[in-house]
């Protein structure tokens, strides 16, 4: 159940212990306050005495909770919450307001449009999926595309789709401020690694933590880790005989292709194939299933 909600939430274990507690507490809380509130009114009939009550802790829930969130540290998480839960009984988002947010967001407001940036090291095929995905979107912008190799032909969609771009210096990247400086500049909200060669340094992941998603070419956790990229890859599941391979779609931590993977879809493995066969079908994964879920997690964040 914990590991369930930690996907969920996208949260590790230790803010997973405060939320939880913030909960039970707020909880608790809730019903102190409900019951003394309600000894004010001194009501004598049971069942007026009941809806009142729940009246009152359907009420002071919101409040307490957020008030113990703020010791916990995870004010902004259960203020998020809160408003999700608000927008799905319909108590957040009126017409009106949905009238002015669609026009706000046309203007690519950051505090409305997730905006995201895509690194990318090569052709960049993933990188013209995503961006045709969310090319009419008015809730996902892509603001950047990073790059390490300054001759990729990446850099070449982002010039024809009027997309900025970022050549970055593996000095920098390793031992400089990783770039933050210049994300942030961008208010990236999201990263996505799109067939990016480098590993990411933890600044980074720190800076945007369980914001960082990645696509991998084969099934984790048995075809990842260092070597594991590209036709490399596709030769090593050809060579162990393995009837089928396919795409991990996972979160980045600090460990090469380790973090909890959201998704994963399969294709055969021919007795024919060679890593280039073999390589076109798992293409053909990436490019129906990534932007999918890119847009699945992004939207689950709202």
């Amino acid at each position: 159940m914990f590991e369930r909600l930690q996907k969920k939430w996208k949260v590790g274990s230790l803010q997973l212990v405060f939320i939880i507690s913030t909960f039970a507490l707020g909880g608790s809380l809730t019903g102190y306050a409900g019951r003394k509130l309600i000894n004010v009114f001194a009501i004598e009939q049971d069942w007026l005495w009941i809806l009142v009550y729940i009246l009152l802790v359907t009420l002071l829930w919101p409040l307490a909770v957020v008030l113990v969130s703020i010791p916990f540290g995870q004010f902004l998480f259960f203020m998020k919450y809160i408003r999700k839960i608000g927008k799905r009984v319909g108590l957040a988002g009126s017409s009106e307001s949905r009238v002015k947010t669609d026009s706000e967001l046309t203007t690519h407001d950051s505090r409305l449009t997730t905006r995201i940036v895509i690194f990318a090291s090569g052709t960049g095929t993933n990188t013209q999926k995503i961006i045709d995905h969310f090319r009419n979107s008015s809730a996902v912008k892509i603001a950047l595309i990073v790059c390490n190799n300054r001759h990729a032909g990446v850099l070449k969609i982002a010039a024809k789709e009027n997309i900025p771009s970022l050549i970055i210096e593996k000095e920098k990247f390793f031992r400089g401020n990783a770039y933050t400086d210049e994300l942030k500049e961008k208010q990236i909200d999201f990263i996505v690694l799109a067939g990016f060669m480098w590993m990411i340094p933890s600044l980074l992941i720190s800076a945007w933590p369980n914001k960082i998603l990645n696509i991998h070419p084969a099934l984790l956790p048995k075809y990842g880790g260092k070597g594991m990229y590209g036709h490399y890859v596709h030769e090593a599941v050809i060579a162990n005989k393995e009837k089928e391979s396919g795409i991990s779609i996972h979160y980045v931590d600090e460990i090469c292709d380790h973090g909890p993977v959201i998704f994963q879809a399969t294709c055969p493995v021919l007795e024919n194939d060679t890593a280039d066969s073999l390589a076109l079908r798992i293409h053909a994964l990436e490019h129906k299933h990534y932007p999918r879920v890119i847009e699945e997690i992004l939207m689950s964040e709202v």
